[in-house]
């Protein structure tokens, strides 16, 4: 019997396949469709191999995505395995750099794909030692070469921007900011923040609670006794909102899917639509991600400022940090400068389709995200909380320090914190949104970039974490650490 096209490359990519587990087994065959698969290959697998609780759209846009985005995958390591669940560590021909993919089957044959998803590679994943970085000059080297490798490929499209002590080492940008009229991006283009704005929340809290406003013990029900009811309110505190640990869920439901976005422009626009939710579990009991939390700590602003939470927010969080080029702008407004969100669709010959993230998103962003920044205003922001002109040193490293008391070990006051290394920041990511802050605690670097295609931010942010940790060395790791 001859073997199907497919079926050879599976074997030639895996000669001891039969000695794995399902899911490792199926994550050779995932290599070997993104490595070379026809599109036939692909759809039939989408078709058989995966799940159906998503459509196989989505399963081929995902493999076509990898595709496009690596140029070829390399098999490094099987990282952690058991028989339903794997994770294997990968290396992308366009860059050099390795990603991890995680691959979860079903727990009977023919243990279809019931979930897959990219991580950031382990450490001590087998990863080839690469040699210190030694100074700002080699590292913004290595960093031009990474991104201009990228944005040569159209695989990013945006800016980036690695600064020390304030001042830029490195800033450039990439592809379009509008394909209709192909406007270039520049320093100056406003991207998308998509959930970076839960720092601007989580900041304006903290310096309600530096002034003795309100303070982090709070029971919600104190400012908003009947939200989302009268007995969960006072079940939530102010720190459960600021670190994910609330229970609550996100707006963007049925209510919202099927009402006009011009409805939602102000925060108590969309208190009846987030009202709908339950808690998941106790306050503080659980981490969950929670979109809702991060708007309610919005709404709770407004009452103990009597202000809006725009113009709060606009006085006393960009003002002060002289971030003139940041705010959650609505769409429908002239707005200059501002960077249209793109998706990559692929057609049935496998050709790519750009299409834009209008409709899909916030007419106007607010306490949770969606508003808009410039890569230079989001290293002000950093610096201004750093030097204290937002909180105090001491909320500074309230908000930047994990939670662990409430299940939150690497998320404090609307700041992802990674122990082992001390770099902070927050992510925002969306069709077409793709962006990243990182702060290096104890050392004056600051990394942000900012992207309109989806996804393409996290490579770039992943990049820049690797030479600034390398340049700062083990010693800061220990520092970090302690």
């Amino acid at each position: 019997m001859r073997l199907s096209h497919f079926a050879t490359l599976v074997i030639a990519a895996a000669p001891a396949l039969h000695a794995q587990g399902p899911a490792t087994r199926r994550a050779h065959e995932l290599v070997a469709l993104i490595d070379s698969g026809s599109l036939s290959a692909i759809r039939a697998y989408a078709d058989t191999a995966m799940t159906t609780k998503a459509p196989a759209e989505a399963h081929r846009s995902f493999i076509l995505g990898q595709r496009d985005e690596s140029r070829g995958l390399r098999w490094v390591d099987v990282h952690e395995e058991s028989p339903h669940r794997a994770t294997v560590v990968l290396e992308r021909a366009l860059t050099g750099d390795r990603t991890a993919l995680l691959v979860v089957v079903d727990s009977a044959p023919p243990y279809r794909i019931v979930g897959i998803g990219l991580r950031p590679p382990p450490s001590n994943a087998g990863a080839a030692s690469s040699p210190r970085i030694t100074s700002d000059a080699e590292m913004v080297a290595a960093l031009k070469r990474y991104v201009e490798t990228l944005a040569k490929a159209d695989v990013f499209s945006g800016a980036v921007m690695l600064a020390k002590d304030g001042q830029p080492l490195y800033a450039a940008a990439f592809g379009e900011a509008d394909k209709d009229f192909h406007a270039p991006n520049t320093l100056d283009t406003k991207f998308n923040l998509g959930s970076m704005n839960k720092m601007f929340t989580a900041t304006a809290v903290s310096q309600l609670v530096e002034q003795g406003k309100l303070s982090y013990d709070d029971t919600l029900a104190k400012f908003i006794p009947d939200f989302p009811n009268a007995v969960d309110a006072k079940k939530i505190r102010i720190e459960n909102l600021l670190t994910h640990t609330s229970g609550l869920g996100s707006y963007f439901n049925d209510d919202w899917d099927k009402s006009s976005r011009a409805l939602y422009r102000t925060v108590d626009d969309w208190m009846p639509v987030a009202k709908h939710d339950s808690l998941a579990f106790e306050p503080g009991t659980q981490w969950s991600y929670s979109n809702t939390g991060m708007l309610v700590a919005g709404k709770v602003i407004e009452v103990v400022t009597k202000q809006d939470y725009f113009d709060y927010v606009r006085e006393h969080i960009y003002e002060p940090a002289a971030m003139r080029s940041t705010d959650a702008y609505q769409l429908d407004r002239v707005n200059p400068n501002l960077a249209v969100g793109y998706d990559k669709h692929f057609r049935d010959d496998g050709t790519i389709e750009f299409r834009n993230n209008v409709f899909e998103h916030v007419i106007r962003g607010g306490p949770a995200g969606g508003g808009y920044s410039t890569v230079g205003d989001l290293v002000r922001f950093a610096e201004a909380l750093k030097a204290g002109k937002l909180v105090s040193a001491k909320y500074y490293e309230v908000m930047t320090t994990p939670k662990p008391a409430v299940h939150s070990p690497r998320y404090g006051y609307g700041f992802g914190v990674d122990p082992e290394t001390g770099v902070v920041g927050h992510s925002g990511g969306f069709v077409g949104i793709s962006s990243n802050l990182d702060i290096f605690k104890g050392s004056g670097y600051v990394a942000v970039v900012m992207s309109n295609y989806s996804n393409a931010s996290q490579a770039i942010a992943g990049k820049m974490r690797e030479l600034v940790l390398s340049r700062l060395g083990p010693t800061h790791r220990v520092t970090a650490r302690s």
